[in-house]
């Protein structure tokens, strides 16, 4: 088996081969990343998340762990199913959002709407890892970031595009959020709220998914929690700092069998008890009308 694109050894592949990192990055990547309502907008509109939002995001995030972890046969299979995809990811606004009048064009391939999404995914790995794992050395951070740009490169994003360092990409990352084209539309507050508060699973799990869910409204930027009426009390932030430090501690002690690997069980779990809601006439979120 070749090698992929991440092979051990590289720092990405580090970081998102720790179960807690994969399990709680791609909810806060989507959820800040839902303050932007040019991609946002864009992909709604372009594909079918509204009926089975939570399959879609199993599937994106199952996706990426091929990419991650797998060889470049597994990868290149899904870069190209993601590539055609993304063809349909074009349009413009049809009402005004925000800084963002009607008639705003998005298309996938646009490059600043790439590393929107891409350093989404990379800033929350990142925290991910320092809030759930260890703090990060200063050259990891680097090459971390670096990983990240290679990623958003096998997806057709221009490195030039790309913050030039990590802590460019932080300081990046502060101005998106507190800047003037943060703004969450109706949708997707919705369905930001469902993404961390409502993550379907099966009964026996609830009480887990609780907590990797404070977990999650833990690590977003208090503008953030508060655009998506998420709250932030001092006894959440209490829970939020016992559980956090439990599991930084468990990290001497758990298998690395039981740490290490791939979340496939838990994105299929997922996928299978929306299903079971959508099969049963039910739904997982309520979206506003149109």
């Amino acid at each position: 088996m070749t090698d992929g694109y991440f092979p051990p050894g590289s720092v990405l592949r580090h970081v998102q081969e720790h179960r807690a990192v994969g399990q709680t990055y791609g909810q806060r990547a989507l959820i800040i990343g839902a303050t932007h309502p040019v991609p946002y907008v864009g992909t709604s509109a372009s594909t079918n998340a509204k009926e089975r939002p939570f399959m879609r995001l199993s599937a994106t995030a199952e996706a990426f762990e091929s990419i991650f972890f797998g060889d470049r046969e597994e990868a290149d299979r899904v870069l190209a199913m993601v590539h055609q995809m993304h063809t349909r990811v074009k349009g413009s606004l049809d009402r005004d959002e925000g800084n963002f009048p009607a008639g705003t064009a998005y298309d996938a391939f646009d490059p600043e709407l790439m590393l929107w999404t891409m350093a989404m995914l990379a800033d929350s790995s990142r925290v991910a890892f320092e809030t759930l794992v260890r703090p990060l050395e200063a050259d990891e951070k680097e090459q971390l970031w670096a990983d990240w740009v290679r990623f958003g490169e096998l997806f057709g994003m221009p490195r030039s595009v790309a913050p030039a360092t990590a802590s460019e990409l932080e300081e990046w990352m502060r101005a998106q959020v507190a800047g003037p084209d943060f703004h969450v539309t109706e949708e997707a507050r919705v369905v930001g709220r469902a993404i961390a508060l409502d993550m379907p699973v099966p009964l026996q799990l609830r009480i887990g998914i609780s907590g990797t869910n404070l977990v999650v409204r833990g690590m977003l930027p208090p503008r953030v929690r508060r655009a998506f009426g998420l709250a932030w009390s001092p006894a959440h932030a209490a829970a939020y700092a016992a559980i956090t430090a439990g599991v930084r501690a468990s990290q001497r002690v758990v298998p690395d069998q039981v740490r290490i690997g791939r979340n496939t069980g838990l994105f299929q779990l997922v996928s299978a008890t929306e299903r079971r809601i959508i099969s049963r006439g039910g739904r997982t979120m309520e979206l506003p009308a149109a």
